[in-house]
């Protein structure tokens, strides 16, 4: 699959690539990120490969991502046309400023301009809610955003890292009153975090919202790096230090797992992972991060990655998820089972053989 292969986010016209360019890593201003040339040599060659799906934050390095973005784009007017430009909202830069921040009306046309301005355009294309804010109210939230969308600064929105029934409270307040609805839902996704799959994945799906999982290498757990036979003597750069302390020996033979799966295929241990994500039901595209062009180039070579219903039964057995209520008994219910759903590892089919009298009653 090449990076144009584009597809349309959700359920809405925007069309965007297979793997989303994550910026959250340009700049160097949290000691350790791209220096400003190389983001721009990624941010080039990510565009020559046809991508053109982007996304940044007004927080990532204390609004510097935004900036070099802005810088590259507004270089050259057709990469502005062809890009989706896609931010996020709900972070203070500004301390002291109770209003800095959050999901209310003032701070959110506050942060929409700031970002145009670093991002030196008049509209952004994705509008992110980055994470839900409980102290404003859901309509406010709403309202506000659709105010933004009429007044054209804002083609589309989606939320992030918000619990499934506000999204959908949100989401159908916007129905019933004709508000911009969301297209997309953003959320952490890999083969070591599984539990969004119990509410959040099949609300995106019920809902119309594309999903585009952040972190699906898990912080760099899953890019090769860190295996059992090195635990404890790699060099702890980065966020590399919390990785290693946070890994168990079910996330090993993941790894381990994922090592096998790569020799076979010929590619790299990151390649498979992320061949995983981005072909799971509801995943739209697969937001990858990058701060040389050589990781780049790794990630993106996850593209041409075809796993077989073998590698990825034995990926979905060693990393089985233990779901939230009522997950875990709609599971074993007949739809779910004609659906070849399993529970622990096993076919659910304990209610197929149910007589049919007894099955008019559920």
């Amino acid at each position: 699959m090449p990076l144009n292969s584009y597809i349309t986010l959700g359920n809405s016209g925007l069309r965007v690539s297979p793997f989303c360019l994550g910026t959250m890593t340009f700049g160097e201003d949290w000691g350790w990120g791209s220096s400003v040339a190389d983001a721009q040599s990624i941010l080039a060659r990510y565009l020559e490969r046809g991508g053109t799906f982007i996304d940044t934050a007004n927080l990532y390095t204390k609004g510097h991502s935004e900036k070099i973005i802005g810088d590259f784009i507004s270089s050259d007017r057709v990469h502005r046309d062809r890009v989706v430009i896609a931010t996020k909202f709900f972070c203070n830069l500004y301390r002291g400023d109770p209003n800095g921040g959050g999901a209310g009306r003032k701070a959110i046309v506050a942060q929409c301009e700031q970002s145009l301005r670093r991002l030196q355009t008049d509209y952004i294309d994705l509008y992110w809610l980055h994470q839900w804010d409980k102290f404003t109210p859901v309509e406010e939230t709403m309202r506000a955003l659709d105010d933004l969308v009429t007044a054209g600064k804002v083609r589309y929105i989606g939320f992030s890292d918000t619990p499934a029934w506000k999204v959908a409270q949100a989401q159908t307040i916007a129905q019933f009153r004709g508000w911009a609805p969301l297209i997309a839902l953003q959320i952490e996704y890999s083969l070591l975090e599984r539990s969004v799959e119990g509410e959040l994945m099949p609300m995106a799906q019920e809902l119309g919202l594309g999903v585009t999982p952040w972190s699906p290498l898990h912080s760099g757990a899953l890019s090769g790096k860190y295996t059992r036979e090195n635990a404890g003597r790699t060099a702890k750069a980065d966020r590399g230090e919390e990785v290693i302390g946070s890994l168990t020996a079910k996330d090993y033979a993941i790894i381990d797992q994922l090592a096998e799966i790569a020799h076979e295929l010929g590619t790299t241990t990151a390649a498979v992972a992320l061949a995983w994500v981005q072909g799971q039901p509801g995943v739209a595209s697969t937001i990858i991060g990058a701060r040389t062009l050589r990781q780049l180039d790794e990630n993106l070579a996850a593209l041409d990655v075809q796993l077989s219903l073998a590698h990825v039964a034995a990926l979905d057995h060693l990393s089985e998820p233990t779901l939230d209520f009522p997950a875990r008994i709609l599971k074993r219910s007949p739809s779910y089972a004609h659906a070849g759903a399993t529970v622990d590892g096993e076919p659910s089919t304990a209610l197929l053989d149910v007589p049919k009298n007894d099955q008019e009653r559920y």
